[in-house]
Parts: structure tokens; C-alpha cells; sequence
């Protein structure tokens, strides 16, 4: 829990363990009279924040102490648990407005258009939707999966209409970083493992086969490995069927300590399955900083679009993964992935994408980056 003491000004995260009390930190308020005090749960991670009237800002936060207690990501643990709040003490305290639910987002990430298996937007009510990370309250682990509805003739209306989360090797996790594909009433779901990641474990993609209502509402999925065509770490799979095979592009990782990684292209049998025995087309191992590989069609040609932090530029590949050239687009901060899109009423080409606008760094690090950006040709 997270308890505000207006009279000394202090935010602290408590935990009560098989009825022990554990005070992990705390931090006075430095200036300004508290509005609102927010408690925010993001895998093993607590967080405090607070609005002095200038909008939310956080205070505290814990992760190790947190986990060292109780593990969050057991949903036999999460089971017992419920929202709850009060007052305590001789201070008169006026409490109102209290709301409750899944947390939202610092930031967004890795967004990739919902798309049909020929690789046209999937399109409900005039809207379009993408997946994008959500980032949450510290480093990659506090992020989740969520799916959003773009009007583009009011695109500053975006709007979130799923949280996706994965139950895998018992635990509920934030894996993210992927993609859907609408194949008739069915949705298949392509997601990268960073919900337990550490340079250790790696990380790699993994799909699950699911109904069209993973696209509205709360939902954990189960999901499996994807057999890729490498011995190395993979995330940011990319899935679209051109001429009857099915492509996928993905990041290679060698390694995860420091980071190294750089664009590949796998494709199954004609007429095989997304997840049959995948060969390796190729890969540009010229690069060491290059990911958010995206299937897109521009001027009536299959790329593969890359980021590629070093050259701060989008490199552009033909189907055999063959440099073609460089996307002509803005390029902003971190590693913005290039999602290209032409939308099915005709007015151009957009893309989507994001820059490394960070929030609440100071308190919560590196992570919770992540504002939108769109652009149109």
C-alpha cells in the first residue's frame, strides 16, 4: 500500500505480510499541498504518486523490497488481493473521487498496426487499430500490451480499448512488443517475452491463436514459443503472408549485456503455416543497434523497414532482405520503429511512431518513455 501523511509531508510504501507490517520506503513531499495520492502496482513494482496541483508526479517507489515479501506476478496471489482504501489517525481527512483499475501507461511504445493477413489495416466503425507497449512505472518489466483505436480525421482522439497481459511458467506477466493479425474470426497474436526479462534469460517471441474480442476489454493470453530461425535472443516479430508464405520479421540479439541487436526476415513453405519450420531469408548483422522491424508495402513494393539508433535513419529492405535504401521520414529520439501504413479510403501514406519523451525519470529511471507520433506523405 501507499499512505500519505499530510501533517509531515510523507509518502511511504507499506507492506503487510502474514500480518507484519513493513515500512520499505518513504520521502517527504517537498513543496505544495497534495490533491490526490495515487497508489500504482506495476509487476513487483510499488509506486506512490501524487498531484500538488500540476499534475501527477511520483514520489516513491520500491521493487526489491517488494519482491523479497511477495511475489505480485502469482495469480494465486493476486487473488487475494482488492482495492481498498481509508483514513487513520487524529488529522481530519476529507477522502473523495476514489477510482480503481488497471493502470494505463508513462509512456507508448513499439506500435504496429492490426492488420489482415495481406497486410491492409483492419478497419471497425472507421477506426483503425495498432498495438502498442505500454509503459509502465520503471524498466521494461512494468510495462504491458495494449491495443488502441485511431480515427484519422481525429487522430489526437486516440484511444485505448484493450490491456493485454500473459500468463506463462505461472505467473501473470507485461510481455509486449508485437503484433495481430486478423485471419478471418480469428486473431493471431505475435508478442516478444520482456515481461521477465534480464540479460540472462534473454528474450523471445512467442504467439497464441485467439477470437476477435482480444481486441476490446482485459485479457491475458497463453502463449508458447515461436521456433525462429536463430540461436539467439528475438523480439518485435512482424507477420504478414505475401504470395501464399507467410513472412516474419524479428530482431536478432547476440547479445543482451550490453544490448546488440539488428533486423532478420524468417518465411515459411508456400502455403506452410505462420508457425511451421520457418528458414532464414536474411539478416543485416552490419548492424548493432537496429530494431522494430515492420512489413510494409510502399509504392507498390514489399519492404522491410528497420531503426537503426547509430545512423539515426530507417533502413529499408526488399524480400530477401537485400538494403534497398532509406526511408525518407523524421527521425526523432530513442529508436522510433517506422509503421508505415496507406490507409483504404486513399489519402497517402502515414506513419506511426514514438520518441523518448521520458516521464517521472529521476524517481523511476529508464523506461517510462514514450509520446506519439504521427506523420503523413
Amino acid at each position: 500500500m501507499v499512505d500519505y501523511e499530510p501533517r509531515r509531508g510523507r509518502v511511504r510504501i507499506v507492506a503487510t505480510v502474514d500480518g507484519i507490517r513493513h515500512r520499505l520506503r518513504s520521502r517527504r513531499v517537498r513543496s505544495g499541498t497534495v490533491h490526490r495520492v495515487a497508489f500504482v502496482l506495476c509487476e513487483n513494482q510499488v509506486t506512490g504518486v501524487v498531484d500538488s496541483g500540476r499534475g501527477w508526479r511520483p514520489i516513491v517507489t520500491a521493487r526489491s523490497e517488494v519482491s523479497a515479501l511477495v511475489d505480485l506476478r502469482e495469480p494465486a496471489t493476486l487473488g487475494h488481493l482488492a482495492y481498498t482504501w481509508g483514513t487513520t489517525g487524529p488529522e481530519a481527512v476529507t477522502v473523495r473521487d476514489v477510482r480503481a483499475g488497471p493502470f494505463g501507461m508513462t509512456g507508448v511504445r513499439d506500435p504496429h498496426l492490426v492488420q489482415h493477413v495481406d497486410g491492409t489495416p483492419y478497419v471497425r466503425d472507421g477506426r483503425m487499430y495498432v498495438t502498442m507497449t505500454c509503459a509502465g512505472m520503471g524498466f521494461f518489466q512494468q510495462a504491458h500490451w495494449g491495443v488502441f483505436a485511431i480515427d484519422l480525421d481525429r487522430p489526437e482522439e486516440m484511444t485505448q480499448v484493450a490491456h493485454l497481459y500473459t500468463g506463462r511458467d505461472g505467473l501473470l506477466l507485461g510481455d509486449h512488443a508485437g503484433q495481430i493479425v486478423v485471419d478471418g474470426d480469428r486473431c493471431i497474436v505475435v508478442v516478444s517475452s520482456w515481461g521477465d526479462f534480464t540479460p540472462s534469460r534473454g528474450v523471445h517471441v512467442r504467439h497464441a491463436v485467439t477470437g476477435l474480442d482480444v481486441l476490446e476489454g482485459v485479457h491475458v493470453l497463453d502463449t508458447t514459443p515461436l521456433a525462429l530461425p536463430t540461436r539467439h535472443s528475438a523480439w518485435d516479430p512482424s507477420l504478414t503472408r505475401i504470395d501464399g508464405r507467410w513472412r516474419i520479421a524479428y530482431v536478432e540479439s547476440p547479445s543482451q549485456a550490453p544490448f546488440r541487436f539488428h533486423p532478420a526476415l524468417a518465411a515459411s513453405a508456400p502455403g506452410g503455416a505462420y508457425d511451421g519450420d520457418l528458414t532464414l531469408v536474411g539478416a543485416d548483422t552490419d548492424h548493432d543497434q537496429c530494431e522494430g522491424p515492420i512489413i510494409a508495402r510502399l509504392d507498390g513494393q514489399w519492404r522491410v523497414l528497420a531503426s537503426d539508433g547509430h545512423a539515426r535513419d530507417y533502413p529499408a529492405y526488399d524480400l530477401s532482405m537485400r538494403r534497398v535504401g532509406v526511408l525518407d521520414a523524421t527521425y526523432g529520439t530513442n529508436i522510433p520503429h517506422p509503421q508505415v501504413f496507406s490507409p483504404a479510403r486513399g489519402d497517402g501514406e502515414w506513419m506511426l511512431t514514438f520518441d523518448g519523451t521520458p516521464w517521472g525519470k529521476r524517481v523511476l529511471g529508464y523506461g517510462t518513455h514514450g509520446d506519439v507520433v504521427l506523420m503523413r506523405r
